[in-house]
């Protein structure tokens, strides 16, 4: 269930990656009604906010279904920087964070670039640097007894030579937030570092995905670093990932080297729309974070309750060791049997005893809760 390089032909051409099984495919492969089929490997939310239905009732989005959305999407760049805290003329609206972390790899990297992962992180970061012909340097993370934290002494060193280093607060897969004061602490690092060697201090693309789990942003580091691109979303926190709408915040003149990336209309007019009117409502956003906490705070209670020991978690999902790769990929067979869908990782990834569990509906966690007690009756 995660990204897999294919072997091609052509040693110069990049990797090309196969992604998560369909619910279709999953049905097919276990015998199952594809209605029965749960995510618990996406991070998404189990129902939209009702705002949705409203809009789509109405009929009425930013442009006629036959025309495109405006070019500079003005009225979701207006909400977005209200509701981020920033200037209009610092975002830049693309289709989903991923669109957001693509143009930044094109804009930033090079063949023979080197961009710095702190690892495990989103395998995306892996994919585009390796996509535009660059180089990625995984530097691994602390271990659990630190948090899964980004070893920052580690990470400097690697970003010496680095024209990109991918950062993510809070972590995906791990689910953790980084110490605070580390990333800004980071980020002196790398500026001292570049006006010792007198060069550019590497680009820093901070994703904050889920930065709505926990209610803080690092946005005003630009201030400070002014080479730093934060993304944001309406997918994870918003419950909106269907409509594929995300954001860059940057300084003015940071931002002006991304923009000739930018398709001119890679975002719907109904999403524009949809978008737009749910980040001027708190109350949604508000609601899906209390529903968030809350059954977060009881699978993984139910999880512990039936043997497991899921990690901390600020976000949407629960990583879940086991006490080895095979175990975790006996349990993941278990769930899949039942037509529950985990996040798996590849047997050379550093997780790959571990299983990552998206926070559903109160029924859906039910039953991902019932197979755990069986996956454990069964050993």
């Amino acid at each position: 269930m995660s990204p897999s390089p294919a072997s091609m032909n052509d040693p110069r051409a990049p990797a090309s990656y196969s992604w998560e099984a369909t619910n279709e495919e999953v049905a097919a492969r276990y015998g199952l009604p594809v209605d029965t089929i749960v995510r618990f490997d996406l991070n998404t939310s189990p129902v939209p906010p009702a705002l949705v239905a409203r809009l789509l009732a109405k009929g009425r989005f930013e442009t006629s279904l036959s025309e495109y959305p405006p070019s500079d999407y003005r009225r979701l760049v207006a909400a977005a920087a209200t509701a981020y805290g920033v200037p209009s003329k610092e975002i830049l609206v693309g289709a989903g964070a991923d669109e957001i972390l693509d143009l930044a790899a094109k804009a930033f990297l090079r063949e023979g670039d080197q961009a710095v992962i702190p690892s495990p992180s989103y395998v995306m970061y892996r994919v585009l640097t390796e996509q535009r012909r660059a180089q990625p340097v995984a530097v691994p993370r602390l271990g659990t007894e630190a948090g899964r934290a980004i070893d920052r002494t580690a990470v400097r060193s690697a970003a010496r030579t680095a024209a990109l280093v991918w950062l993510c607060n809070p972590n995906n897969p791990t689910a953790r937030l980084e110490p605070e004061g580390l990333i800004e602490g980071l980020l002196g690092d790398l500026a001292a570092d570049a006006a010792a060697d007198g060069r550019a201090a590497p680009i820093v693309v901070l994703d904050e995905a889920y930065g709505e789990f926990v209610g803080a942003s690092l946005v005003g580091l630009r201030a400070a670093y002014p080479r730093l691109v934060v993304v944001r979303t309406a997918s994870k926190a918003y419950a909106l990932a269907g409509l594929r709408v995300g954001f860059a915040i940057a300084r003015r003149e940071t931002l002006a080297l991304i923009e000739p990336y930018r398709p001119p209309g890679s975002v719907s007019t109904v999403s524009v729309t949809i978008v737009t009117e749910a980040l001027g409502q708190r109350d949604v956003l508000a609601a899906n974070l209390a529903r968030v906490e809350g059954e977060r705070a009881r699978l993984a209670d139910g999880l512990r309750a039936a043997g497991w020991q899921p990690e901390p978690s600020v976000t949407n999902f629960l990583l879940v060791p086991f006490e080895d790769a095979d175990r975790a990929a006996t349990v993941a067979e278990t769930l899949l049997k039942e037509g529950l869908v985990p996040r798996t990782f590849p047997a050379d990834h550093p997780l790959a005893h571990c299983l990552r569990l998206t926070v559903r509906d109160p029924a859906e966690n039910e039953r991902l809760l019932a197979a755990a007690r069986t996956a454990e009756t069964n050993r």
